[in-house]
């Protein structure tokens, strides 16, 4: 039987080889995003570990933990701790790290390294050596910094030239002292380095004579281990907390992974979908096999083969072509790996020098994965062929599905796709998250209800197309006679085409209706014509709120400030907002009372207060992180949203308490409505600068569309293996429908249906499956869709379904073409059949 199997390998090589590349595709999708995801995540933790180096022991101030009333915080790191450091027995120094945001702009004005990477530090000394210099001289003074080589190359700066640099808010102008190399992982990655003398680097990141962290490094002959005990003998426990270099180095591994790890699973995913709609594939091809060969297999069952050895040929040959496509698929994800590591160079995403790394989990990952699931998919029509019985298998070539066989099948489907619609009408009633995983169930149970009913709903969908197919006369009414005769095989290469379409349409009908209700939020509930923040998120200068003020043409407005309390012995954040504006400048819907802001009167959004138990007119008492409580009055209850929502205090009274008070954002009123002169009035009244983002509610939705655009577009290449794989399984039903069908084909050849009509026939075929699998995939994708979007609903009141109709136009003519394609190698191949020699085939 083993022979037996391998010989049916060597005899069907060309039939399987659409099999083969579908398991391969999805298996090279598989090994290369490890070999991807695993070169990258080796290749930032080697960079980072190097940035350990010159640490032993990290000291680090040790929250204080929120208690009672009292706001937590942590402790500062003096130049008294600094000393006492440097003095510990088995310490050969020890320095004072300073760092925060530091955006530096290019030569055209233009932020470098996307801003997220772009950080700033103190040069210690005059020779620091965690940062050796290859050019100039350390920097001194406020009107100096340091950068690193790679920034330098990048944007051509030299010393002695000025650049342009923010820190949170006011752009300054130092000149290049030098230029320094650095193992820092943000700058491997692509991102910036400035370096100020510690006295300005303080001054700027508002932590004059303190430090974020002082590194302590050890004598000759001390371990990591002993100079952290030494430390912690001689620093106070209660302020900070030691770190030994390696211990910091592992963490920061730890972390590297845990973050790969997200966007591996992620890939995975899509992996899977390639890898599931394969299934299809390799069902249908080993079911047409054993469809063909009933006569051969009988012959073994006459001649004493069991039915488990029957089945176990099936498996054997499935064996086979799994290893195969295990092999290739490995092969061409090493490529795939390599390749996707070059084009984050191409796309400007810098990533760390290291090996390409190919794990034996990978290699192992590969095989198994390509064997398992071609085995798997070919196990169900193996044991098929092993209970046709020899005798009726003898008299009858094919095999058909019993009443009872069809009315179980049409029985179950009917029960997975009933089942799936309630829970997933069910979990629409639900709230946000509540109904996430029930949903999840829901649309699991009904896609594979569908898929179970695809052959019963195949004939009425098909029918449907019957008056246009008759445009086509004889060969349109061939294909539309061919597509049903076998609904079973039908469903399964329809199906394939379903599963991509299901999820592209879906994911689509999810983001443009997200877009359109983020659009509406924002319009709905921001009366400011700009928004100012910085570019990535963090937090601005006060002196921002400043400059805008005195800026001709603005009439008013409010910074968003953010300030942790305690409230009722819980930590609560509190938005600090310009009392006497902040009406102006937003539109809220109130639920209760009036809209006052000041003089210990605070607004209050629905959940916050519902969450508390508070009305219009309930009291509480915030205390505040300087220690000091006030006690506020709830003044009105207003409807939150993604955009706006908590405590809205007045910052008059907030500011007075915070240590370094800054803002998160700045809304904006001006005389002259959003227009670009008056955008770039206000640009040019911040110093141009690069680290700060001026934004209208038409730039707010510009940004969010493109956003989503971005996101749509990666999922649509991410799922085009899928369709890939559903393609060829349309190539490869038809291929082998031709074969089965040679002595049919010669016959209608022989009675006058000219080769033409054989290619038309063979199209129009393929066409009518590939637009009914387009059919049941965006049905299901708009249900879906929709589906999603009422569970949204409940976390966002400004939602509402948009159905993108030229998109899913799109989508259908997608299909079409999918059809037309996948049909030209199989009409070709059935034109060109001898007739007298397809006659004569069995």
């Amino acid at each position: 039987m083993f022979r037996t199997a391998l010989r049916n390998v060597l005899a069907h090589k060309a039939r399987l080889l659409m099999t083969v590349l579908a398991v391969m595709l999805g298996v090279a999708f598989v090994s290369g995003t490890l070999v991807f995801t695993n070169t990258i995540s080796n290749a930032y933790q080697n960079s980072s570990a190097k940035g350990f180096d010159q640490v032993d022991v990290a000291v680090q101030s040790d929250y204080q933990e929120s208690k009672g009333n009292t706001v937590g915080k942590a402790p500062e790191l003096t130049q008294a701790l600094l000393d006492r450091s440097a003095r510990t027995p088995g310490a050969a120094s020890a320095i004072g790290v300073v760092s925060g945001f530091t955006a530096i702009a290019d030569k055209d004005g233009k932020l470098i390294g996307g801003g997220f990477q772009s950080q700033g530090g103190n040069y210690w000394g005059d020779k620091d050596p965690r940062y050796p210099l290859v050019e100039g001289a350390a920097p001194s003074g406020a009107d100096q910094v340091a950068i690193d080589s790679e920034t330098a190359d990048r944007a051509g700066y030299e010393v002695g030239d000025k650049i342009r640099i923010s820190i949170d808010g006011p752009v300054l102008s130092p000149t290049v002292t030098g230029i320094f190399t650095t193992d820092d992982g943000n700058v491997a990655a692509g991102g910036s380095l400035a370096l100020f003398d510690t006295a300005t680097a303080q001054k700027l990141f508002g932590k004059t004579g303190t430090y974020d962290e002082i590194d302590v490094k050890a004598a000759a002959g001390t371990s990591q281990t002993a100079l952290k005990a030494a430390l912690d003998k001689s620093l106070p426990s209660d302020v900070v907390e030691t770190t030994t270099g390696k211990e910091l180095a592992d963490d920061q591994a730890e972390l590297i992974s845990s973050q790969m790890s997200g966007l591996k699973q992620g890939l995975l995913v899509f992996a899977g979908i390639a890898l599931f709609v394969g299934t299809f594939i390799i069902a249908n091809t080993f079911t047409m096999l054993v469809a063909q060969r009933t006569k051969e297999l009988a012959l073994l069952r006459a001649v004493g083969a069991s039915r488990r050895q029957v089945t176990r040929s099936v498996l054997i040959e499935a064996f086979v072509v799994g290893t195969v496509a295990g092999v290739t698929g490995l092969v061409a994800g090493v490529g795939i790996g390599a390749g996707l590591r070059s084009l984050m160079g191409t796309l400007g995403a810098t990533v760390p020098d290291g090996p390409l790394i190919i794990s034996g989990s990978t290699v192992a990952t590969a095989l198994a994965v390509g064997v398992l699931i071609t085995m798997l998919a070919a196990w169900l029509p193996g044991r098929r062929a092993a209970k046709i019985p020899p005798v009726a298998a003898m008299s009858s070539v094919h095999a058909q599905a019993t009443t009872k066989s069809l009315v179980l099948r049409n029985t179950l489907g009917a029960l997975f796709a009933g089942a799936g619609v309630a829970v997933v009408l069910a979990a629409t009633t639900m709230d946000g998250s509540d109904g996430q995983a029930p949903m999840g169930l829901g649309a699991v149970l009904l896609i594979i209800g569908v898929f179970i009913l695809t052959p019963l709903l195949s004939r009425p969908l098909i029918a449907a197309a019957a008056p246009v197919l008759r445009i086509f006369g004889t060969a349109g009414k061939l294909a539309r006679q061919n597509s049903v005769r076998n609904p079973r095989r039908t469903a399964a290469t329809a199906s394939a085409l379903m599963i991509g379409l299901t999820l592209i349409t879906g994911m689509t009908v999810m983001a443009g209706s997200l877009q359109k209700s983020i659009d509406k939020m924002a319009s709905s509930a921001i009366r400011a014509d700009y928004i100012v923040s910085m570019a990535n998120g963090n937090e601005l200068s006060t002196d921002v709120d400043r400059k805008l003020n005195a800026t001709d043409g603005v009439t008013v407005t409010s910074p968003l400030r953010n300030a942790p309390s305690r409230i009722d012995g819980e930590t609560e954040y509190l938005t600090g907002v310009n009392g006497a504006a902040i009406a102006e400048l937003t539109k809220l819907k109130v639920d209760s009372g009036r809209f006052e802001v000041g003089g210990g009167r605070v607004v209050v959004d629905s959940d916050t207060a519902k969450s508390r138990g508070w009305t219009a007119g309930s009291t509480f008492t915030a205390h505040y992180e300087d220690g000091k409580a006030q006690k506020l009055t709830v003044s009105a209850v207003y409807e939150g949203n993604e955009l706006i929502s908590g405590i809205m205090v007045d910052n008059k009274g907030l500011t007075p308490h915070l240590t370094d008070p800054a803002d998160m954002q700045v809304l904006v009123k001006t005389a002259d409505g959003a227009s670009d002169a008056t955008k770039d009035r206000l640009e040019k009244a911040l110093g141009t600068n690069p680290a700060i983002k001026v934004q209208s509610k038409q730039d707010l939705s510009d940004d969010i569309a493109q956003m989503f655009t971005l996101m749509l577009n990666m999922l649509y290449g991410l799922l085009a293996m899928a369709v890939i794989v559903a393609v060829l399984g349309v190539i490869n039903t038809l291929a082998m429908s031709v074969f089965e069908r040679s002595q049919e084909i010669g016959m209608l050849r022989a009675i006058g249906l000219d080769r033409k009509g054989v290619k038309r026939m063979v199209r129009l075929e393929s066409l009518v499956i590939s637009l009914f699998g387009g059919v049941l995939g965006i049905g299901l994708g708009v249900f879906f869709g929709w589906a999603a979007g009422e569970l949204l609903g409940t976390k966002m009141a400004t939602y509402e379904l948009v159905l993108p109709w030229t998109r899913m136009g799109v989508f259908l003519l997608g299909a079409a073409l999918v059809g037309v394609l996948a049909a030209l190698w199989p009409a070709r191949r059935a034109a060109r059949l001898n007739m007298l020699s397809a006659i004569k085939a069995e």
